[in-house]
């Protein structure tokens, strides 16, 4: 990879890791199936204006929208509302690493790797850590129902990805090549008006409108952020690198995102993990290394043959 794709990589899992922050952020003063509501229309529009339309069947785009979209922010944003905090989310949502082999081999029948496996078991043992710390008293408390809800955002990344290669192997079959940048833009048509129904039921409209006529220069940073950023440029840069360069040389560079999501949020939100909370997603990272690299490669990077 050159200087130039490798800054670029290094920027988007630096904006993907400070995206947990931009979000808690913009709860503060957006309801959370507002923002996401905002999020996908902006993302939308105007860019199907000039995006076209991806080589795939409608309904790709819809399953696409409605698992990455709906279901993995509509469970992360609320997480984050009712107290998950910005660093250890970052941590978790990257365990779609993991059940993305797992739904893989499920739906494709690909066989799982020692790795994967390995990677998995070691990641579960970092939640149970977190999760025996969620609840307490502790400098960062985390309520047990937005630990479950960050990981079932996880759970709905790994299900999107399968359906990015079913849609992925249709549009081959057609002999086109799926452009990853139209698939998100188009498939953003799909999640506002189910979150817009979300809001409705969790908030009144006088209190939707009420944020909406409100939205200080914070909220329309976030929005702004969440679009332009995390999603355009985020999605946009990533797909080109993986369309330029192996996936092994590439997929393992996101292994970052946790970690500029742990360094922001301490920075600008102050959070202060407890020492099992650190000690969890210090063992999460173990496990997308351990997933992403393999222990062969581990060893080689350490030179020694004794590692077990």
């Amino acid at each position: 990879m050159n200087k130039r794709d490798l800054t670029l990589a290094l920027l988007v899992v630096t904006v993907w890791g400070a995206n947990f922050t931009v979000i808690k952020l913009g709860l503060g003063g957006v309801p959370p199936m507002l923002l996401a509501a905002m999020r996908y229309t902006f993302t939308a529009l105007p860019a199907i204006a000039f995006v076209k339309r991806p080589a795939v069947e409608w309904r790709y785009c819809i399953a696409y929208g409605l698992t990455v979209g709906v279901g993995q922010f509509s469970c992360l944003f609320y997480a984050m509302d009712i107290g998950m905090p910005a660093g250890i989310s970052s941590i978790i949502l990257q365990s779609q690493a993991f059940f993305t082999p797992l739904f893989a081999a499920i739906a494709l029948k690909e066989p799982l790797k020692a790795n994967q496996i390995s990677g998995l078991a070691v990641a579960a043992l970092g939640l149970v850590l977190i999760g025996s710390s969620a609840g307490t008293d502790g400098l960062t408390s985390i309520p047990l129902g937005a630990l479950f809800l960050t990981v079932l955002a996880a759970v709905f990344w790994g299900l999107s990805n399968i359906i990015v290669r079913y849609a992925v192997n249709r549009a081959a079959l057609k002999e086109e090549k799926l452009d990853m940048l139209s698939f998100v833009v188009w498939s953003s048509l799909v999640p506002p008006i189910p979150f817009i129904g979300l809001a409705l039921m969790m908030d009144t409209p006088q209190t939707l409108m009420q944020a909406i006529s409100s939205l200080n220069a914070t909220s329309l940073f976030a929005v702004f952020y969440l679009v332009c950023f995390a999603t355009l440029f985020g999605y946009g840069t990533w797909s080109g690198l993986l369309a330029k360069y192996p996936a092994g040389k590439v997929a393992p560079l996101s292994l970052m995102v946790p970690i500029t999501g742990l360094i922001t949020a301490r920075i600008i939100l102050g959070e202060q993990l407890t020492e099992m909370q650190w000690l969890g997603g210090l063992v999460i990272i173990l496990g997308l290394v351990i997933t992403n690299i393999g222990w062969p490669s581990i060893k080689q990077i350490f030179g020694n043959k004794d590692i077990p």
